[in-house]
């Protein structure tokens, strides 16, 4: 069992500036020993926002914690088995008109695809994802 953390929490601890510690440590005793990853599309996102930052000292910041925090954590990548749970997921919830925006949903087959659980501060979305287990922070 393990952890995909969603670009939220990592968003979240960034800019409430704690160290990239404090955020593991904190999601170890939410959840319990387990491995913490990302996977690549959260990793996409979250250089989005280093890119995305107003000014200078913000984009070096958001930086900064994001090296450290590629330091601490595997990142699993997008894998054509991935695609296709993820594929199969969008069709049948589309099918019941469910929409699940595509990052979330990609972040969230990677979990499944691992037997992982994902870690959000946006709940409703992974929700919409059957099966994936899913913890708010």
């Amino acid at each position: 069992m393990g952890l995909i953390l969603d670009s939220s929490v990592v968003i979240a601890a960034e800019r409430r500036r704690d160290t990239v510690e404090r955020l593991i440590e904190f999601v170890v005793k939410l959840t319990g020993d387990q491995e913490a990853a990302l996977s690549a599309v959260g990793l996409t996102e979250l250089v989005h926002g280093v890119y995305r930052a107003q000014t200078l000292e913000v984009r070096v910041r958001r930086e900064a914690f994001l090296d450290e925090l590629l330091a601490d954590l595997a990142v699993y990548p997008y894998t054509k088995e991935i695609a296709k749970l993820a594929g199969r997921i969008d069709g049948e919830q589309q099918n019941r008109g469910v929409i699940i925006p595509l990052g979330d949903l990609l972040i969230g087959a990677t979990a499944l695809s691992l037997g992982f659980s994902v870690v959000t501060q946006n709940l409703r979305h992974f929700e919409r994802i059957p099966d994936l287990s899913v913890v708010q922070l």
